[in-house]
């Protein structure tokens, strides 16, 4: 009875989903980190300014 046990748990890291594969991959946050900059929910810090959207509009797109 015991293997079964190991057996349930190597079967449950070999069909584990990799981290962050169920995100869904939008247009604009993929435009915003490819120029470098960075997405951030609510306003920019001070030194960055709102350059466009992330994920759908959700989110601000901050660049120097």
């Amino acid at each position: 009875m015991r293997i079964l046990y190991l057996l349930f748990a190597v079967l449950l890291l070999l069909f584990q989903a990799a981290p962050g594969s169920a995100d869904p991959i939008f247009a604009d946050t993929t435009e915003c980190r490819s120029q470098g900059n960075f997405c951030r929910a609510g306003a920019c810090p001070p030194t960055f300014a709102a350059s466009g959207s992330c994920h759908g509009g959700l989110l601000k797109c901050c660049s120097k």
